[in-house]
């Protein structure tokens, strides 16, 4: 919990701007795609936990020459962001730099994950959103957190335009494989074509239920104007053993599958009776190539799924018929779906070929991030970002900013790998605090971290 004299226990002591190695050539920028752009009204931030106390002493030269040497082979992420002739965002390759601020905990790293909260842990990665004069703002920022007693957190912070949660992953396991001396094993670049598959060339793509989905979401955005709810945040650890029980009656079923059913039905039945949206949620999922994740930018899919009525969630075989809905439906979207969403941000193009305004795609909706794909020879990707060997995280979060709606539940790997999932549930703080109560989810003994509550 915060402090008793209601004083933050996160304190920036220092700011600092590192910029890239090697100069980038002058005169070129990185122009965002349509799904890039849609994505606008979002930031992204991600926090990764360490135990020990990397670097030695964080204002010490190593840590800065390796993340120098990382930017230098990415200049959209040093670069500024400026409108280009159409009126569209691009990044200004000029070497600007990367925001870097230092702060320290007044906690330690098992205390502040056993009672910190959501809102809490959103101040490890301090964030200001695009000012009106974005000639010297940041779209990324970097913050490094000195926990009492040893322990860092890495908190990384950017527009939604320049990362999706693999994306902006990767960048920081590319600064982690250089400052160890190591090769990069995922490298970003801007190939759309190589990273995603390339689009389908010998078919006409037609799958309407894509447009239509995005279409109606864009139109609910600028005419529906959804009541302000004072959000919170936790975090369910479930064990591979836990897991693997649990699948034994959902044949073919994936972890996603179970713990995506689980959680929304168990939302469902928070809402109110004559609530119109808890017989459905918008799935996300990544379709970048599995062999391949270091496409620079957004690859993200989100379809919905509903069921025909809202006793369809309560059905007398319960959670395993729901399990089977959310695996068909997640089975069902193919690679044409993707493009065919991708085909649609293109035609919102007007005059001068201006793409159309950005609107919140996480939302309004309950929304579910599918994060199975983060796996690099089975083993989960965020916990191989290592900045010395064999120091693995001890927990990642991931947060979306400017969500609004319904709330949005992520389903991610877990350090102990295998099974075990976290999941990161964000809901009006009153629903959230009876999901936390629910016997189906306390029945399975998660732990629980960053809810304001002591493990379960």
């Amino acid at each position: 919990m915060p402090a008793a004299d209601g004083r933050s226990r996160v304190v920036v002591h220092s700011k600092l701007t590192v910029v890239s190695s090697r100069p980038v050539v002058p005169g070129k920028a990185h122009t965002f795609t349509a799904l890039d752009h849609a994505m606008g009204l979002h930031s992204l931030h991600v926090v990764f936990y360490y135990k020990e106390q990397l670097f030695g002493s964080i204002d010490l030269d190593p840590l800065r020459v390796s993340l120098s040497e990382t930017l230098s082979l990415y200049p959209q992420v040093t670069g500024r962001v400026d409108k280009n002739p159409d009126g569209n965002w691009e990044v200004k390759w000029n070497d600007a730099g990367v925001r870097v601020l230092m702060a320290r905990v007044g906690t330690t790293l098992d205390e502040w994950l056993t009672s910190g909260d959501g809102s809490e842990e959103r101040l490890l990665t301090m964030w200001d959103d695009m000012p009106d004069d974005h000639s010297t703002w940041s779209p990324y920022r970097i913050q490094i957190n000195e926990f009492e007693g040893g322990g860092v957190a890495i908190g990384l912070s950017c527009t939604h335009m320049h990362a999706d949660p693999t994306c902006a992953t990767l960048l920081i396991k590319s600064w982690a494989e250089t400052h160890r001396r190591e090769a990069i094993s995922h490298p970003l670049f801007v190939d759309e074509s190589s990273a995603l598959g390339g689009r389908p060339f010998d078919q006409v793509i037609n799958k309407k239920s894509s447009a239509a989905y995005y279409e109606a979401k864009s139109v609910a955005s600028k005419t529906t104007s959804l009541p302000v709810k004072k959000m919170g945040t936790a975090t369910f650890k479930f064990s591979n053993s836990t897991i693997k029980r649990e699948l034994n009656s959902c044949p073919g079923a994936t972890p996603f599958d179970l713990l995506a059913a689980m959680f929304w039905t168990q939302i469902a039945r928070l809402k109110p009776s004559e609530s119109k949206t808890k017989h459905s949620f918008s799935v996300c999922i990544d379709f970048r190539k599995k062999k391949s994740f270091g496409y620079y930018g957004n690859a993200l899919h989100f379809s919905l799924l509903s069921v025909p009525d809202v006793e369809e969630l309560e059905r007398e075989d319960g959670l395993a018929h729901i399990v089977g809905v959310v695996h068909r439906h997640v089975s069902s979207q193919k690679e044409e779906d993707f493009w065919s969403g991708m085909d649609w941000f293109e035609a919102q193009k007007g005059e001068g070929d201006k793409f159309g305004e950005p609107f919140k795609l996480y939302g309004p909706e309950l929304t579910c991030v599918n994060m199975e794909h983060m796996l690099d020879d089975c083993q989960p990707l965020m916990y191989g970002v290592m900045f010395e060997k064999e120091k693995k995280p001890v927990h990642v979060s991931y947060h979306v900013g400017n969500m609004e709606g319904e709330g949005l539940i992520m389903v991610m790997q877990a350090p102990e790998g295998g099974l075990a999932r976290t999941v990161m549930v964000t809901l009006p703080e009153e629903e959230l605090a009876q999901l936390c109560e629910a016997e189906a989810i306390s029945s399975l003994n998660p732990t629980m971290l960053l809810s304001g509550r002591q493990a379960m």
